[in-house]
C-alpha cells in the first residue's frame, strides 16, 4: 500500500466560515506608509483562521472533525467540535486523526492533542504551543515539525529542551499541548519557480553585489567582484550576519544552557 503524502491526510472541505477573519496586507509599510520591510507586496488573498492557542475550552472534550491547511502558517490545523456544540481550530499535532477525542484540563491522559499544565506532564514527553506566562496562551514551539522535550521538574519551574537545543525554565503552572506539531515535511518543500514566491507575497530580492556603490555598500567593482569588505553590511552600512540582536536580557535568568552555534 502506497504511503500517503503530507497533503492527502487533509479533509476536503471549505474552512469553517464562522472562524474566518479578513486579513489585510501591508506591503511591508508601517502606519505612516513608509516601507519598513523590503521585498513584500502582492500575493494571493488570504483569510485568517481564528485558532485557540490557549485554554478557552477547559474540561470540555472535543472531537476532531477535520484536518485543514492554513495559508498563514507552516503547520496544519484541526477543526474541533466540542461537547457544548461550539467549534474551534487548534494546531494539529503529528498523528492526530479525524474522529480522535482531545481535552484541555489541568491533568489528563498523555496523548497527542491533549493540553495540560507542565507540572503534570511526565519527563521525556514532547510538547508544543507552550505558554511563557500562565494564562497568556501558547507562544513557543508552534511551527511545523517542532517540539520541546520536558527534561525535569524543579520547584515551581519545568526545564524544557527547546527546538534550538536551548534548555530553558518555564513556570510549571503554564499549559502546553502534547505531541509534535504536524507537517514536518515542510522543511523539505522546495519553491520551484519565481511565480510561487510572488503568490506568497514576496517581491524580487536583488543582491547588493549586483548594485552600484551608491545603492549598496557591496556594490561596484569590475565584473563579478566580491563585497570588498571583511564583514557584510546592510544597505544602510550597518553590520549584517553574526551580530547580536537579542534585546530581552531580563529573561536570561531562565536560560539554563544556551543554544549551540
Amino acid at each position: 500500500m502506497a504511503k500517503k503524502s503530507a497533503k492527502q491526510i487533509l479533509t476536503k472541505k471549505e474552512p469553517e466560515k464562522a472562524l474566518l477573519l479578513p486579513l489585510k496586507k501591508t506591503g511591508g509599510r508601517n502606519a505612516q506608509g513608509r516601507i519598513t520591510v523590503r521585498h513584500r507586496g502582492g500575493g494571493v488573498k488570504r483569510m485568517y483562521r481564528i485558532i485557540n492557542f490557549g485554554q478557552e475550552k477547559m474540561n470540555i472534550p472535543g472531537k476532531v472533525v477535520a484536518l485543514e491547511y492554513d495559508p498563514n502558517r507552516t503547520a496544519y490545523i484541526a477543526l474541533i467540535e466540542y461537547q457544548d456544540g461550539q467549534k474551534g481550530y487548534i494546531l494539529a499535532p503529528q498523528g492526530l486523526k479525524v474522529g480522535d477525542e482531545i481535552i484541555c484540563a489541568e491533568k489528563e491522559e498523555i496523548k497527542p492533542g491533549n493540553r495540560m499544565k507542565l507540572k503534570n506532564i511526565p519527563v521525556g514527553t514532547e510538547v508544543h504551543n507552550i505558554e511563557i506566562v500562565p494564562g497568556q496562551k501558547g507562544k513557543l514551539v508552534r511551527s511545523a515539525g517542532t517540539s520541546a522535550r520536558v527534561l525535569a521538574h524543579e520547584g515551581k519551574y519545568t526545564h524544557l529542551l527547546m527546538p534550538s537545543k536551548e534548555i530553558r525554565k518555564i513556570h510549571s503552572e503554564c499549559f502546553a499541548s502534547i505531541g509534535t506539531v504536524s507537517h514536518p515535511e515542510h522543511r523539505f518543500e522546495k519553491i520551484k519557480k519565481a511565480g510561487i514566491k510572488r503568490l506568497m507575497g514576496i517581491r524580487p530580492t536583488v543582491r547588493g553585489s549586483a548594485m552600484s556603490p551608491k545603492d549598496h555598500p557591496h556594490g561596484g567593482g569590475e565584473g563579478r567582484a566580491g563585497i570588498g569588505m571583511p564583514m557584510p553590511k546592510t544597505p544602510w552600512g550597518k553590520p549584517a550576519r553574526g551580530v547580536k540582536t537579542r534585546r530581552r536580557k531580563h529573561t536570561d535568568k531562565f536560560i539554563i544552557q544556551r543554544r549551540k552555534k
